[in-house]
């Protein structure tokens, strides 16, 4: 099976504190993994004022995660993403991986 690589970005409420938010990363990465899904990428990207308000909130807690899987595994993430509170945004790429050389 051939797995693609994507990207993930969300946004956490910036009242949660660094425990919840280490449990949430690691809640992702091990239903990611348990999907088969591989080389789980996982870059904390800090609190960050937004341009606009969500949810009366102004700032959030941006994580972002690389990994390769397929579609399935992104429908599972960002079904559990749309049910959790913490998580104000999210949202999944499809990269492109360039395997050739030009010259």
């Amino acid at each position: 099976m051939k797995l693609n690589h994507y990207e993930t970005i969300y946004i956490l409420k910036p009242d949660i504190s660094e425990d919840k938010n280490l449990n949430l990363v690691n809640e992702y990465k091990i239903l990611i993994k348990q999907q088969g899904g591989k080389n789980i990428f996982i870059q904390h990207r800090g609190r960050r004022h937004l341009n606009y308000h969500i949810t009366n909130y102004y700032d959030g807690i941006y994580v972002q995660m690389n990994y390769e899987g397929n579609g399935k595994i992104v429908k599972n993430l960002e079904n559990s993403m749309k049910f959790n509170n913490n998580i104000l945004r999210y949202l999944t790429t499809k990269q492109r991986m360039n395997t050739e050389f030009r010259t």
